[in-house]
């Protein structure tokens, strides 16, 4: 035990003084090389900096996680007025799981996916997307059974949107 002591106490001189002395042969270039691996691990932080500093783009550019997100809202929204087709749920909170951890994995900490999942702009935002691709199917919340028309033909088609979807 007293050799661990002797030693910490001689590192301690080596490396807080920097002169030669006749008793400690090389100190100097001990704390010069502890010096210059310092100086190289510095530069090397301020070099990381800018790839770490770089902006994420917000989630709703991020397509592979919006576009899912998208074909499960209307995936829901047919679900939810046609009686003759139902939403397959299971699948899509599995999926909203893996997009969770997708969006972890791009560097975006659990509180920005609640923001965005939350936001009252990013669901009018969806809404609004969700609500022109259903108009241009010709899908109008008038006619009930024009939702049950397009359901039907998303899971024949087994499209982005009708693999979340059954009918009954």
């Amino acid at each position: 035990m007293m050799r661990f002591f002797a030693y910490q106490h001689m590192m301690q001189k080596v490396l807080l003084n920097s002169t030669a002395a006749p008793d400690r042969l090389g100190a100097s270039k001990t704390k010069g090389m502890l010096m210059s691996g310092m100086k190289l691990l510095a530069l090397l932080s301020v070099l990381a900096l800018p790839t770490v500093a770089e902006a994420k783009p917000p989630l709703r550019e991020v397509k592979e996680i919006d576009n899912e997100l998208y074909y499960i809202a209307i995936a829901n929204e047919i679900s939810e007025v046609c009686p003759s087709i139902s939403g397959r749920r299971l699948k899509a909170i599995g999926v909203m799981w893996g997009l969770k951890s997708k969006a972890n994995s791009l560097g975006y900490s659990d509180s920005e996916i609640r923001a965005y999942v939350e936001s009252d702009a990013e669901k009018d935002r969806m809404r609004a997307k969700g609500e022109a691709y259903l108009a241009a199917n010709g899908v109008s919340y008038d006619n009930p059974t024009s939702f049950c028309s397009l359901g039907q033909k998303e899971i024949e088609r087994n499209s982005a949107i009708g693999v979340y979807l059954r009918a009954n």
